[in-house]
């Protein structure tokens, strides 16, 4: 018969040959807190990647439309890890629209801070990036915070500040260059820069929906033709 061994807690079965002990492990035993499992990337670069394939993801289906192990799997993550970096589903929403709009800022940097070129042709500049952008993957990614905007109903109110507050800064940013065009007299100086900038990031949203629906470019192109013609001219 196998000796038994009395503990504090229970008994113990113990085995002994002559190569090895083996013993039960007590179920009163935690176990340490784990690490995530190893990626071979660093945890600033698992979590960057992360919030890379949630911009990819969401500039192709809404919130609700994708789960998390369809964002581990696209970004070759192990299970189990998302938390690790992120508190919940949210807290990763709210930092992939933080990552997305750092993203869109150089583009706006790109194209509206050309000061090399005139305000009006600047703002060419963005819409023919634009362009490109769709074009290149098919016309299957739209405006992330477009996506995430016709989700407004099933979303908290932190994504609902957090989608207008960007808005909000884009629009700056077109304020600041019709507020040139008017000094460059490309705009007429009775011109409203913040109405101007408000009409043209809600219609620039709205062209890249139909953009992805009809999958052709011919909305932006005729959106910006339209504003050409009908911006107030000096």
């Amino acid at each position: 018969m196998l000796p038994l061994v009395q503990t504090g807690y229970k008994k113990y079965l113990i085995f002994i040959d002559d190569r090895s002990i083996l013993k039960t492990m007590d179920s009163k035993i935690k176990k340490r807190p784990g690490r995530p499992p190893k990626s071979g990337l660093s945890a600033k670069d698992t979590r960057e990647k992360l919030l890379k394939v949630g911009v990819e993801i969401l500039t192709l289906k809404g919130f609700f439309a994708i789960g998390l192990e369809e964002i581990l799997s696209s970004a070759g993550v192990p299970k189990g890890s998302f938390y690790h970096y992120f508190k919940s589903k949210e807290d990763f929403g709210l930092q992939v629209i933080d990552a997305y709009d750092l993203y869109f800022q150089k583009r706006l940097q790109q194209t509206l801070g050309q000061k090399n070129l005139s305000p009006l042709s600047r703002i060419e500049a963005f819409v023919e990036k634009g362009k490109e952008g769709m074009e290149r993957h098919g016309f299957t990614r739209g405006c992330l915070a477009g996506n995430l905007g016709q989700e407004m109903g099933s979303l908290n109110q932190n994504y609902r500040n957090r989608i207008e507050k960007l808005f909000e800064d884009w629009q700056n940013a077109f304020a600041d260059c019709f507020s040139d065009a008017i000094q460059a007299k490309e705009l007429s100086n009775q011109a409203d820069p913040s109405a101007l900038a408000w009409f043209f990031v809600t219609g620039w949203e709205g062209a890249v929906l139909r953009a992805k629906l009809c999958q052709s470019s011919e909305p932006l192109d005729f959106f910006l033709k339209q504003c050409l013609q009908f911006w107030p001219k000096p």
